[in-house]
């Protein structure tokens, strides 16, 4: 198994579940609504664990804090990235009113455009990655109240 193997995977699962998620709302025509954009964490959070729970299952013993980080991490990226290509995809060539459903006061107030919005959304993608990782790292880790850690403090 390679070393971006499981990151891989699980990104593209991860992103197939928000794009998915995306399109039924598209659906219904709430896809407009930012307030529906919540359940994205949930889909991530619910990737990054079985990625997390995946990687520390194949190293068994050998599995170390930093690389574990990685690779929580790179999974919440790559499903970024692939997500957020997929929104620039739809909202400027499959849909290209959805903007102006999307953010009715900002556009003409504030002169948005699609970059910005794709900026927010890779964004906040990246920030949910960071913070669901450390806090799944928090599970995953190796305790420091065994008898060998012990014998390496004061």
């Amino acid at each position: 198994m390679g070393k971006f193997s499981i990151p891989i995977k699980y990104g593209v699962a991860i992103s197939a579940g928000l794009i998915a998620y995306f399109l039924i709302l598209s659906i219904f025509n709430l896809h407009v609504y930012p307030l529906f954009s919540l359940f994205n964490g949930v889909i991530m959070a619910y990737g990054m664990y079985e990625a997390l729970k995946h990687y520390r299952l194949h190293k068994g013993n050998k599995f170390k804090y930093q690389k574990g980080f990685m690779a929580s991490l790179l999974t919440g990226f790559n499903a970024t990235i692939i997500f957020t290509i997929f929104f620039g995809l739809y909202a400027a060539e499959f849909n290209p009113g959805f903007l102006d459903d999307l953010i009715t006061v900002w556009i003409v107030d504030y002169n948005t455009n699609i970059g910005i919005v794709l900026f927010v959304v890779a964004v906040m993608g990246f920030a949910t990655s960071l913070v669901l990782t450390l806090s799944f790292m928090q599970l995953f880790k190796q305790s420091w109240n065994t008898k060998e850690a012990k014998k390496h403090t004061l």
